[in-house]
C-alpha cells in the first residue's frame, strides 16, 4: 500500500515517500464533518477555535453599586456544579465542604474570606480574571456567559464565607498529597489491552484486495521490514497537499490511489492499519523532519496554535500541558501531563470508553471538553499541532497501541 521503503537508507526513504501515489483531491475524512455520537452536541460557534477568532473581546467587569449581598448557599452550589464547565472545584480546594477530588491548578481558596480582598476585587476575578491577571488560565466566567452577574454575586458571597482550612478524609482527596498516577499495565499484552486486537485485524486488511484488485501486500510483501521505522518519521509535510499529514491521512490517500479502498480517517479499518504500522515501528525513536523550510514553518504554526485560547472556557493547550501553568497538577481527579511524553503510545485504547483513539481524535476531544467546536480530523491545523508535538517528543520511542483510562 505504501511506497516501498527499505529500512536501512534515509535517502531512499525520502525518495520513496516523495514518489508515493496519493489521492490529492478528496478530503480524507467525512464531509460534512459531524461530531461523534455520544459527545456533547452543543455548537459553540460564538467562541474561538483553531481556525477562527469569535470569542467576545475582553471588557472591564461591571462596577458594583455597593457590598455584595448574594446568596452564599446558592454560590456554593454553583461553585461545585460540574455542569458549568467543571466549575471552581475543578481547579481549587474550597473549604470544609469541598466535594470529592478537587483540583489544584489554582490556589487553595479555603481561607479566601480572610485575605482582605474587596468585593469588587473578588467579583472582577470571577467575572473575568484578565482584569487582574492577564495571563490567568481561569475561564472568564462572566464575559463568556458561563455565569450571570447575579450568579457571580452569589459565588462571591460564598467565597467570603471561606475562612477555615479543609479537612480531607484521606490523602487521595487532597490534591497536594494524591499520588501521581503511573501506567503500569502491559500495553502489548492482548489480554490486558484490547487495542492489541487491532494488530491482528489490520493484518487481514493489509492482505485484503481492494477495488483495484490489489492489496497492501501486493507491493509490500514484508511489512515487518518495509515499515520497521517508517511511522517514527511521521507526521511529515506533504508538498503536494501543502500541509502536514500523519499516518492516518497517508493511509486514506495512498489506499485510494493503489488498492482503491476508501479508508476514511476515523474509520475502523483506518485506525487498525494505523496501529499496525506504528506497532511495526515499536521501539524506534520518533524522528520527524524539523529542519526543512516547510516543516519548520509548520512547527512554528503548531506552537502558535498551542497557546491560542479557544472555546467558551478560553483554554489553550499549554494552559494544561505546560509546567509553568497547569501541567503536573490535578484538574478534579485527572492528572495533567506535560506535552513531552504524550504521543508515542498513540493510537491508544481508552478503557473509560472502550474505544481506540488516535491523536487527531484526542485533539478533537480536548476542544470539545473546553467547549470549542472541533475540526475535521484532516484539518491542516491538526497536522501542524501533531508535527509540533512530535518535535517536542523527538527521541521518545514508539510504543503502540497504548492503554489509558
Amino acid at each position: 500500500m505504501l511506497a516501498a521503503v527499505p529500512a536501512d537508507s534515509t535517502a531512499q526513504q525520502k525518495k520513496a515517500r516523495a514518489a508515493a501515489p496519493m489521492d490529492l483531491v478528496q478530503p480524507a475524512s467525512e464531509r460534512p464533518w459531524t461530531r461523534y455520537r455520544g459527545w456533547p452536541a452543543t455548537d459553540w460557534k460564538d467562541y474561538n477555535t483553531l481556525t477562527q477568532i469569535a470569542s467576545p473581546p475582553y471588557a472591564p467587569p461591571p462596577k458594583l453599586d455597593g457590598p455584595i449581598g448574594g446568596d452564599a448557599q446558592n454560590g456554593e452550589k454553583l461553585a461545585f456544579d460540574r455542569s458549568r464547565g467543571g466549575s471552581c472545584v475543578a481547579c481549587h480546594v474550597m473549604g470544609k465542604t469541598t466535594p470529592a477530588l478537587p483540583g489544584n491548578v489554582g490556589p487553595d481558596l479555603s481561607t479566601v474570606g480572610t485575605w482582605g480582598r474587596t468585593d469588587q476585587w473578588l467579583f472582577d476575578y470571577v467575572y473575568d480574571p484578565r482584569k487582574i491577571n492577564p495571563n490567568s488560565v481561569m475561564p472568564p466566567w462572566g464575559t463568556h456567559k458561563l455565569f450571570s452577574v447575579q450568579e457571580i454575586h452569589d459565588i462571591v458571597a460564598f467565597l467570603k464565607t471561606l475562612k477555615a482550612p479543609p479537612v480531607f478524609s484521606s490523602e487521595l482527596e487532597n490534591p497536594a498529597t494524591r499520588p501521581v498516577p503511573v501506567e503500569t499495565r502491559d500495553n502489548l499484552d492482548p489480554f490486558v489491552n484490547d487495542g492489541m486486537a487491532a494488530v491482528e485485524r489490520a493484518k487481514l486488511i493489509y492482505a485484503r484486495a481492494g477495488a483495484s484488485g490489489k492489496s497492501c501486500a501486493s507491493c509490500h510483501a514484508a511489512p515487518e521490514k518495509s515499515f520497521k521505522t517508517w511511522a517514527a518519521s511521521m507526521p511529515r509535510y506533504e508538498p503536494r497537499l501543502k500541509k502536514v499529514i500523519g499516518v492516518e491521512e497517508f493511509i486514506t490517500r495512498h489506499a485510494r490511489s493503489t488498492t482503491g479502498d476508501d479508508l476514511l480517517m476515523q474509520s475502523a479499518d483506518n485506525i487498525d492499519l494505523a496501529i499496525y504500522l506504528r506497532h511495526l515501528a515499536n521501539g524506534t525513536p520518533i524522528k520527524v523532519d524539523t529542519q526543512s523550510k516547510d516543516s519548520a514553518a509548520a512547527i512554528k504554526r503548531g506552537n502558535a496554535l498551542m497557546v491560542r485560547k479557544i472555546g467558551q472556557l478560553n483554554f489553550a493547550c499549554m494552559d494544561c500541558h505546560s509546567p509553568e501553568k497547569g501541567a503536573n497538577k490535578w484538574i478534579r481527579g485527572q492528572w495533567l501531563t506535560e506535552s513531552k511524553g504524550q504521543i508515542a503510545h498513540f493510537p491508544t485504547f481508552r478503557t473509560s470508553r472502550s474505544e481506540i483513539w488516535d491523536l487527531r481524535r484526542r485533539f478533537q476531544w480536548c476542544g470539545v471538553a473546553i467547549r470549542a467546536n472541533e475540526l475535521p480530523p484532516d484539518a491542516p491545523e491538526y497536522g501542524d499541532l501533531e508535527l509540533a508535538l512530535a518535535a517536542i517528543n523527538q527521541g521518545q520511542k514508539i510504543n503502540a497501541p497504548g492503554i489509558r483510562h
